[in-house]
This record gives C-alpha cells, structure tokens and sequence, in this order.
C-alpha cells in the first residue's frame, strides 16, 4: 500500500493506478514500504472515481520511471504533445538564466530529457522551431502541385491521368497515386458528381428573384402554404441506400447484395400534398397523366386536404411549372376555383420542401422490402399517414434558409 503522507490522504496501488481520496489534488510525497519514490504531481490525473465505500477520489497513473527498485510496470509508449513554442523558449531563456535542466523541468512540468533535448537544439542550430525531418523529399515539387491544384480548380473532371501526363511532359514521373494524395494534401477530394437540373441563365435569373422577393416574407406565410408535387416509386429500385456490416470478400453474399431486376420491377406514380400541419392527401395516378386527369386529382384531393390540415383563409397552393400544371385550361380552372397559386421558378426542385418528404417516404417503403406493385401502394399509403406533423412543420419553418441558399449560391442549385 501506499501512503500519501499529507493531511490524511490515502493512496491505494493497482498495478500502475493510484486512487487519491481527497476532493483537492495532492501535493505531498507517495511512499513505498517506507522509501520515498515519487512527488504526487509526477502523477498522471485520470479524473474523479466513485469508491467502493461511497467516498470520492482522484485517479492517477505512474508516466515517469521511479528510483523505486521494485520492478515496475513498462507500458506502451505513445505519441506525447508537441511543446508549444512559447514553451520551448522559456527552456532557452530559463537556461540563459543559469538554472539547470531538472529545475528547469520541474518548474514547466517537462521531463528533463525533453528539456536537454531542446537546450541542445538551441546551442547547435540557434533555433527552437521543428527541423526538416528526414526522409525522401517530395516527388512532386511546389512549382508542379500548384500546377495540378490549378487545373482541377479550372476543370474539376481533369482525371488522374491527364494530371500523371501533364507532370510527364514537365519532366516529373509519378503514379495515379500520389497525384490523388498531393490534391488531399491540398484539401481536393476526388467525388461522384451531383445530378441536378440543367439551369440555363434565364432559370438562374428567375430563381434568384424568387428568393430575393420572398427573403422576407413572414413565417406564418410559408406555414399556410399547400405544397404539392407528384413522384415515382419503384418495386425494386434504389430508393435508398443500404448499408451492411460484413468481412473482406464476402460482398456477394445474400445477406450483403441487393436484388434488382431491370427497370425497378416496376413502379407506381404518386401525388401528393402537404403543409405545416402535416401531411395532406396521397394517390396512385395510374394511368398517364395529362392536364385533364391534373385537374380532376386536384378537384378531388386539393380542396379536401385543406380541411383536413385546417388550413387558414387565403392559404396558397404550389406547384411546379411542369407543362399539365400551366397549360391554358388548368390556369383557368384554377381561376375559376378562386385558388391563389405561388408563382414559381422552373427547374427548382430543391426549393419545394416535399421533395424531402418523398425521400422520407421512399426510405421508409423500401424498409418494408414490398414484394408486389400492390403491397408496395399500400406500404406508401401506410408510411406516408405515419409521417410525423413535427417533421412538415420543420420543413416550413426553415425555409427563409432555403432562400438565402439560393442568394449565396447565385442562383444555382443549393444543398436542399
């Protein structure tokens, strides 16, 4: 047993861990059998412990050699932090001073070995700043990786080999490899392009005024918005993705793959709403739809979604501009009915918060893995009456971000 001789603390040994019980850190001397081997502060502190007995402690570890001749444990060693600069230079001016190495370590809490370390680094190079270590040096000098950092920022698709070629022809030879490790280095990661919407300049133009006319608007006027959109889901199709815990080479296991079988097994188009308040209605368009069977799915679903999410006199319906939503008749039909449309910008999927909701949904169905067209229509009927109200709300109440994405990202495509 150790003693910690000092206002009655106590210390116990478990191979190389010492509990001190005392709600302060101890200063006093650890002894063994009598024989002074250690300051309390040449501890390492683990932190505060909970005893047996009820009573609090500190735990600490041995991370310096005793004088002790008792065999001692000898633990791994690992990668100690670099001093500070400002340390390093209190070492130098400290031994200017005329003190000597283990005072000087005792002072900073630096082993002295580490002080001798840097006192010899001072007195043969006058300098305390880290050295070039050894090693190969680079294979691609600073001229060359400027070279390539500047082509892949003009041209993102550049590949490796027109890089390892380019470099060739300036008279350096190096691999795919290290031209892929030279571009992390200088913070470019090489990624799967996003598939997003073709935005020609007049797009672009349209967005931005969109976002900059509605930057404004209140968030009660988002909250009475009907927003809608139509989508399609396949039977066996990615619509998500899937992730398994396996070993090395077995990636072709049943267990690890997914089934597929060609054009998704088919598929099931879908309408839908929603608002603030949760979801709105949802129906299987089952033929193919024009701007007639438009108008009479929103003559049967529209109005009806609105009284069920109790939505507040003047509510706004949105959708987008595909081709049976601005034909002639439906504009007029829409007059007729007295509904106040959002105008909206083309190309701009990422700015209507239901597409976040058909990803939720089609994450949701294919969970359930459906094995037929009709299991699969009644799964998106099932899952989609489950989606939480707190969910559509979130989705509304954020949008002024949505916005200001489109601000920042001058118009294109933002992360929604």
């Amino acid at each position: 047993m150790f003693a910690l001789e000092r206002r009655g603390m106590k210390v116990s040994r478990s191979k190389t861990e010492y509990m001190c019980v005392n709600e302060r850190e101890g200063s006093g001397t650890v002894r063994l059998q009598g024989e002074e081997v250690k300051k309390v502060q040449e501890f390492k502190y683990l932190g505060s412990t909970v005893q047996s007995n009820g009573e609090c402690g500190k735990e600490y570890k041995r991370h310096l050699s005793t004088t002790s001749n008792s065999p001692t444990p000898n633990p791994t060693m690992a990668k100690t932090k670099e001093l500070s600069k400002d340390t390093r230079n209190k070492i130098v001016d400290l031994h200017q001073a005329g003190k000597t190495e283990s005072a000087i370590g005792k002072q900073l809490g630096v082993k002295k070995s580490t002080v001798g370390a840097i006192i010899r680094k001072w007195k043969t190079y006058k300098t305390t700043d880290n050295l070039p270590r050894s090693g190969a040096p680079r294979k691609i000098s600073p001229r060359g990786v400027k070279m390539i950092t500047r082509t892949v920022s003009k041209n993102p698709r550049t590949t490796q080999g027109d890089l390892v070629n380019d470099l060739q022809r300036a008279g350096t030879k190096v691999t795919k490899a290290t031209i892929s490790n030279t571009l992390r280095r200088q913070g470019h990661k090489s990624c799967s392009a996003r598939r997003v919407p073709l935005l020609k300049p007049v797009h672009v133009r349209a967005r931005l005024k969109f976002a900059r006319e509605h930057l404004d608007d209140p968030e009660e006027d988002w909250e009475n918005v009907i927003w809608s959109d139509e989508t399609k889901i396949e039977l066996f199709g990615k619509n998500s993705t899937c992730r398994v815990w396996r070993r090395k080479n077995a990636e072709l296991h049943p267990k690890n793959t997914i089934p597929t079988v060609k054009h998704g097994g088919g598929n099931i188009m879908l309408w839908g709403c929603f608002s603030a308040k949760g979801p709105g209605r949802l129906i299987r368009v089952k033929e193919r739809m024009n701007g007639a069977m438009y108008r009479e799915i929103l003559s049967k679903n529209l109005f009806p979604s609105a009284r069920a999410l109790k939505m507040k006199r003047g509510w706004v319906f949105q959708h987008d501009n595909d081709p049976k939503h601005t034909a002639r008749a439906t504009k007029e039909w829409l007059r007729k009915k007295h509904f106040k449309v959002l105008e909206w910008p083309s190309q701009s999927p990422d700015l209507n918060p239901i597409e976040n909701l058909w990803r939720e949904l089609k994450i949701r169905v294919a969970q359930r893995q459906p094995q037929n067209i009709t299991a699969l229509e009644e799964i998106c009927m099932e899952e989609w009456a489950k989606l939480p109200a707190t969910v559509c709300k979130n989705l509304v109440v954020t949008y002024r971000k949505r916005l200001t994405s489109v601000i920042a990202n001058k118009g294109y495509i933002t992360k929604y």
